[in-house]
């Protein structure tokens, strides 16, 4: 197993730590929540660098990677609905999203094609993860509205983006 798999298993493992330490109370246990999502989000641009210009893809990472992502961003967003900190229709839209892009790529790959991560994909994974990272670290009504604003508004942009992009997977033309 290879440096950038290890980084990507380190980070699946994180996310039950990450949750466990969210539900104990102890002192500061949320300050050593955002330290440990914070590390996970490191170790997600971490691998990828590392993947890229060390020559370590594969097909593990390829499959584990955005599987980690996901669940670690959509762990955190349960926590935040539970909490009434973000509402759970903003969840519902961000699931939705992942999984009609995901959708959309596994049609794509049946015809022959790839579906590249796209420069919005990339914001709204980014402006997500800070996003989360402020609403983890400061409990305040009106910066949690704008980060879930902030969160609805790119996951729907991208989600709408990649499905333009790429209707003729969809509609059969070529």
């Amino acid at each position: 197993m290879n440096t950038a798999n290890k980084i990507t298993l380190f980070r699946v493992l994180l996310i039950p730590v990450f949750l466990i330490v969210l539900y104990i109370d102890f002192p500061f246990h949320d300050l050593a929540a955002l330290g440990i999502f914070i590390l996970a989000c490191l170790s997600d641009f971490l691998d990828g660098y590392i993947a890229r210009h060390h020559n370590q893809v594969t097909d593990f990472g390829k499959f584990m990677d955005p599987i980690a992502d996901k669940v670690l961003v959509i762990a955190a967003m349960i926590i935040f609905v539970s909490w009434q900190r973000m509402p759970a229709w903003i969840l519902v839209v961000v699931i939705a999203r992942e999984l009609g892009v995901s959708a959309l790529r596994l049609i794509a790959v049946d015809n022959g094609r790839v579906i590249a991560a796209g420069w919005s994909g990339k914001v709204k994974t980014a402006s997500t993860m800070v996003c989360i990272c402020l609403i983890l670290a400061l409990n305040l009504p009106t910066l949690d509205l704008i980060c879930n604003g902030v969160i609805l508004v790119t996951t729907a942009y991208s989600g709408l983006e990649y499905f333009i992009k790429n209707w003729d997977i969809l509609s059969g033309k070529k």
